[in-house]
C-alpha cells in the first residue's frame, strides 16, 4: 500500500490528513511537521490543538518531525505550507521523496521574495523528472468543514490528465469531491488573488458596510483577478469555476477566513501588525499583494481593488479612503 505524505502541520495540512483518511482508496497516510513539540503534542493527543482543535487525527496516521520517516514509501506528496517557507522545506525534504512520486501544491499563494507561483518553486527545487507528476489542489475549502465531513468540492489540476485522474480517485471520499484541470497557472493564481479580494471585502465588514458594497467588490473583484489570469495565459472558465468563483466567495463571506478576518479588524482601525500579532495562522493575502502588484506591472495591467489592498497593508492608507478612491475612479463600462 503506497502512503500520502502531507508536510505541514497547520489547520489544512491536518484536516487533509483526517479527510484523506476517509478516501475510498485506502491509504498509508503521514503528516509532517516542521515544529518538534508540535508533532508530539499531536501524535500523543490526536488532536491538533493549536490550528484545528476539536477534530481527531485517526489514530493510523503517522504523525512525525522526522522527513525521512514520514516520506517512506510515499507515492504521493502534498505540501500545505505557507508560501514564504515552501522553498526551505522542499529543500529540505528533497531527498527522502520517492523518484516516481507524485508531487501536489495545496497552497494558496505566491512567493514572496520572488512572486513565483508553487508550481515555479517545486520545479526549480525538485529534479526535472518531478515536473510531469505535479498538481495543484485548490478551490473552495475551509479546514474545520472539511475536517468535520461537510460536502467539499475542489480542483485537481495538473498537465498531465492521467495523473489528474488517478489522483482524484485515490482522494476521493463520501464528503470530497475532487474535479479535474489542466489549467494549472489558472488555478495558482485565482488562489493566490482571491486572499487580496477578502481583505477587502474584511475591511467593508469592519467598517460597517451592508450587502450592496460585498456584491459589488466581488464581482469587480473577480472581473480584477479574470483579467490579469487570462493575459498571463491562464483559460476564463478556470476563474469562472471551483478554483476561482468558488473560492472567491467562500473567502470573502465565510466567518472562518483568515484574510477576510485581517479585513475586518483593519476596518475597525487596527494595525496590521496588531491584527498578525493576534493570529497563529498565516493570512496568504498579506504578503501576495504587492507581488500582484509586481506582475500586472509586468503585463501592462491595472489592478484598482488590489492597488488600494496594498496601500491599506503597506502604505498607511484607511480602509476608507481606499474605498473612496475606488469609488472616484474614472467611469467606465463594463
Amino acid at each position: 500500500m503506497k502512503r500520502i505524505a502531507i508536510l505541514g502541520g497547520g489547520s489544512w495540512g491536518t484536516a487533509l490528513a483526517i479527510v484523506l483518511s476517509r478516501a475510498r482508496a485506502p491509504h498509508e497516510i503521514s503528516l509532517w511537521i516542521r515544529d518538534a513539540a508540535l508533532a508530539e503534542s499531536i501524535r500523543r493527543e490526536r488532536e491538533n490543538k493549536v490550528y484545528l482543535p476539536g477534530h481527531k487525527v485517526p489514530d493510523a496516521v503517522l504523525v512525525t518531525h522526522d522527513a525521512a520517516a514520514a516520506l517512506e514509501n510515499a507515492g504521493v506528496v502534498i505540501g500545505a505550507i505557507p508560501s514564504a517557507h515552501a522553498r526551505s522545506i522542499y529543500q529540505r525534504v528533497q531527498p527522502f521523496i520517492e523518484p516516481g512520486a507524485a508531487v501536489v501544491s495545496a497552497t494558496k499563494g505566491l512567493e514572496p521574495a520572488t512572486h513565483a507561483r508553487m508550481s515555479e518553486v517545486i520545479s526549480q527545487v525538485l529534479p526535472r523528472d518531478f515536473t510531469p507528476r505535479f498538481a495543484v489542489l485548490s478551490g473552495p475549502s475551509f479546514a474545520k468543514e472539511a475536517a468535520e465531513g461537510q460536502p467539499t468540492a475542489v480542483v485537481l489540476a495538473s498537465h498531465d490528465m492521467a495523473v489528474a485522474n488517478r489522483l482524484q480517485k485515490e482522494f476521493a471520499g463520501p464528503s470530497f469531491r475532487l474535479y479535474t484541470n489542466e489549467d494549472i497557472l489558472g488555478v495558482e493564481l485565482a488562489g493566490a488573488m482571491k486572499n487580496v479580494i477578502a481583505i477587502a471585502a474584511g475591511a467593508c465588514e469592519g467598517l460597517g458596510m451592508g450587502s450592496n458594497p460585498l456584491a459589488a467588490l466581488i464581482t469587480r473583484g473577480l472581473a480584477e483577478m479574470t483579467r490579469l489570469a487570462v493575459a498571463l495565459g491562464a483559460r476564463r472558465e478556470t476563474l469562472s469555476g471551483l478554483a476561482g468563483l468558488g473560492d472567491l466567495v467562500l473567502t470573502c463571506t465565510g466567518a472562518l477566513s483568515r484574510n477576510r478576518h485581517v479585513g475586518i479588524e483593519l476596518g475597525k482601525g487596527r494595525t496590521l501588525r496588531e491584527t498578525l500579532a493576534g493570529m497563529k495562522m498565516v493570512a496568504e493575502g498579506v504578503g501576495t499583494a504587492g507581488a500582484l502588484l509586481a506582475i500586472a506591472g509586468q503585463a501592462g495591467l491595472e489592478l484598482p481593488i488590489t492597488e488600494q489592498v496594498n496601500a491599506i497593508l503597506h502604505e498607511g492608507k484607511s480602509p476608507r479612503d481606499a474605498i473612496r478612491s475606488i469609488m472616484e475612479r474614472p467611469l467606465k463600462r463594463e
